[in-house]
């Protein structure tokens, strides 16, 4: 359950870090609010999957997955690079997440 959580974490993590840019430096109410609510939803379930997972995994993962997310979603919703240099960076973080969750001696938790 515990990768569950983090997997939620780190989706409304990506949700949050592109609300940032709607709100304009939270200038506007409801991306505003939005992107506060997508914090404490992203917070809480990384909360609760680092009751079992260790924390440097957790958070690492959280980040990398959310780094991903946000750079994918960069390129289609902002028309930021996609460079193949700039992709290929982005697999490399995936590997990392992966060996991550491969090694972290929960994988099953």
């Amino acid at each position: 359950m515990a990768w569950i959580y983090l997997m939620i974490a780190a989706t409304f993590e990506m949700g949050w870090a592109i609300g940032i840019k709607y709100t304009e430096g939270f200038s506007k109410l409801w991306p505003s609010v939005l992107t506060i609510v997508a914090m404490i939803i992203s917070f809480y379930f990384l909360a609760q999957a680092m009751k079992t997972l260790p924390v440097g995994t957790a958070y690492a993962v959280w980040t990398g997955t959310g780094a991903v997310g946000v750079a994918i979603l960069g390129m289609f919703l902002f028309g930021e690079s996609k460079e193949l240099a700039r992709i290929l960076s982005i697999m490399l973080i995936i590997a990392g997440v992966v060996g991550l969750k491969v090694f972290s001696g929960q994988a099953t938790a």
